[in-house]
């Protein structure tokens, strides 16, 4: 089983996609981790590795051509990044988006990175505007279609533990063979 994770930063993205994959046994692979592993390697910090790499393709293209390649070729895996559900096409059965408002997201990344929530906000919004321009240059993705995703959740409104068990459950749920509704994304070509 394929499952993609994917939202703005702050979302929690990270936090219940590891819960996700904990629960049902399945491996983890976080696109931000690999990201933030790329922007250290250059001495920078994510945001400034995000607008550097407004004027530099190729560092979009080299993280998206990894994440595809683990999307196609591994099972048994929770997939989480921005662009998850547009990467893995048709090789997901189930993708999800995650979502909270802006004041909520810049709580958290504050709280995490150990800054004030003026600054975690500012840098989010940047971060934010940055990857929608990228993402609608060089795939022709708008990051704010949901169509593709097979829920999204507003994760501001449950607990960690309850929201958990609530995604637990929609896998669980889960019928392969039943995907009429879904939209077919794999047969577009992104050059990643």
């Amino acid at each position: 089983m394929l499952i993609t994770v994917s939202g703005p930063p702050g979302s929690g993205k990270s936090t219940n996609a590891a819960g996700l994959a904990e629960a049902l046994g399945l491996e983890h692979v976080s696109g931000g981790d690999i990201f933030r592993s790329m922007a250290a390697d250059r001495g920078m910090t994510p945001v400034e590795f995000n607008e550097h790499a407004e004027d530099d393709g190729d560092i979009d293209r080299d993280l998206d051509r990894r994440l595809r390649e683990t999307a196609t070729n591994r099972d048994g895996l929770v997939l989480e990044s921005r662009l998850a559900g547009w990467l893995a096409g048709d090789h997901a059965d189930l993708r999800f988006w995650f979502d909270a408002p802006v004041a909520v997201r810049a709580e958290r990344i504050a709280d995490r990175e150990e800054k004030s929530v003026a600054r975690a906000r500012e840098e989010t919004l940047r971060r934010e505007s940055s990857e929608r321009k990228r993402y609608l240059a060089y795939y022709d993705i708008d990051i704010d279609d949901l169509s593709i995703y097979d829920a999204a959740y507003n994760t501001a409104r449950w607990g960690p533990e309850r929201f958990l068990d609530a995604l637990v459950a929609t896998v669980e749920a889960y019928e392969p063979g039943t995907d009429e509704g879904k939209t077919p994304i794999d047969g577009v070509s992104y050059d990643f």
